[in-house]
């Protein structure tokens, strides 16, 4: 136990003290009484010496309980500060420790979120992903429609077939319409005369507007704009020679383009071919125009069956003034009775009144006549 002391220690101090003064007391002890063995002479000295060392020894001893106490006091001081600074340092600590698991929880709320945001994000992504996959599908796709000539007219006929039945009602024209001399029309429009049945036919010059497109030089535009002008003509004539019948179909057809590029580079370059399709009575058409085209022969088709319609509706309209006129009537006749009702209720209202009046009278026993006289009680 002595080993593990230090100096450090309060208690091990004072013990190391008292100890020390122990040992000094015992010699100073001794060295008195070898003073007393040489010399009677010395004893009253040396008593006084002894005394004196005793009242030294209690005042040493005093001071070594005082020392003791103030080192206990110290001590306990000490170990008040050290468990109140345990205690700061404990709220601290808990202080710390919330505000880092109240930090940590919101960073973890944040990065779980931005997590699902990021999820979201990749999901969005994929799915654009498949769309362009898609989309680049469908370019391949259109690209290998394009090449072909077959199947590049079939895709115009579609085009079209979708503008058509979007525009007009289904009674109001007819798909690979064969007419009179033989020939297969894509699309026949049934207008009433004037003007007659039109037709619009969908024709595709792919080749040369690509051509057109592609050339790099001088000479190469011009033979590829003459090549472009020729198959635009070569369609142009074979519409008019083909679906353009007298008293058949409509004074002229349209040249359903279906494409806005060629339609707007056929307009910007070669005014000529237009005028020659007016002369030639073929109008050309892209989408956007053929719509518009359509929604006028709508409304073209509705003047003509309201006019087919405007007798029969004279018709329904003298029927509809005839029924007015039995409605009026008939509604007069129901006012008389309901004003014939009326009297007869005031008159019923007047006859219970008067009942009333009279069940009162009668209950009072008030009479208009006074009542007989009541015979004698003897008689």
């Amino acid at each position: 136990m002595i080993a593990n002391l230090t100096l450090d220690d309060p208690f091990a101090l004072a013990l190391v003290i008292g100890t020390g003064l122990t040992l000094l007391i015992l010699l100073m002890l001794i060295f008195a009484i070898r003073a007393a063995r040489r010399g009677a002479e010395a004893t009253e000295p040396l008593a006084a010496a002894i005394a004196e060392l005793g009242g030294a020894v209690r005042t040493l001893d005093q001071g070594q309980h005082q020392l003791a106490g103030g080192l206990k006091h110290v001590s306990e001081a000490q170990a008040a500060a050290q468990a109140r600074m345990i205690e700061t340092m404990e709220r601290r600590l808990e202080a710390v420790q919330k505000s880092m698991g109240e930090s940590l929880h919101g960073t973890s709320q944040k990065t779980t979120r931005s997590l699902a945001e990021l999820q979201e994000r990749l999901a969005v992504i994929d799915k654009a992903q498949t769309n362009i996959e898609k989309l680049s599908g469908d370019v391949l796709s259109l690209q290998d429609i394009l090449s072909n000539k077959q199947a590049r007219g079939a895709f115009g006929e579609i085009q079209l077939s979708e503008i058509v039945s979007k525009a007009l009602p289904p009674d109001a024209y007819g798909f690979q319409a064969t007419l009179s001399n033989g020939k297969r029309a894509d699309c026949l429009i049934h207008l009433p005369n004037p003007p007659g049945p039109i037709v619009i036919d969908a024709k595709f010059p792919l080749e040369a507007y690509e051509a057109l497109r592609a050339a790099d030089t001088e000479r190469g535009k011009v033979e590829a704009g003459r090549a472009f002008k020729t198959a635009v003509q070569t369609h142009i004539r074979a519409i008019a020679d083909r679906y353009i019948v007298p008293e058949e179909t409509a004074d002229g057809a349209l040249m359903f383009l279906p494409s806005e590029a060629v339609y707007a580079e056929l307009h910007a370059g070669f005014g000529d071919v237009v005028r020659e399709g007016f002369a030639r009575r073929v109008w050309i058409v892209s989408p956007t125009t053929c719509m518009a085209t359509l929604n006028t022969m709508r409304a073209i088709l509705k003047d003509a069956r309201m006019r087919e319609q405007a007798g029969a509706i004279r018709r329904e309209l003298g029927m509809l003034t005839k029924d007015m006129d039995r409605l009026v009537d008939r509604v007069g006749k129901l006012d008389g009775h309901f004003e014939q009702a009326r009297r007869d209720v005031e008159q019923i209202k007047i006859s219970a009144s008067k009942a009333g009046s009279r069940a009162g009278k009668l209950e009072s026993f008030e009479f208009d006549e006074p009542a007989p006289a009541l015979p004698n009680a003897a008689e």
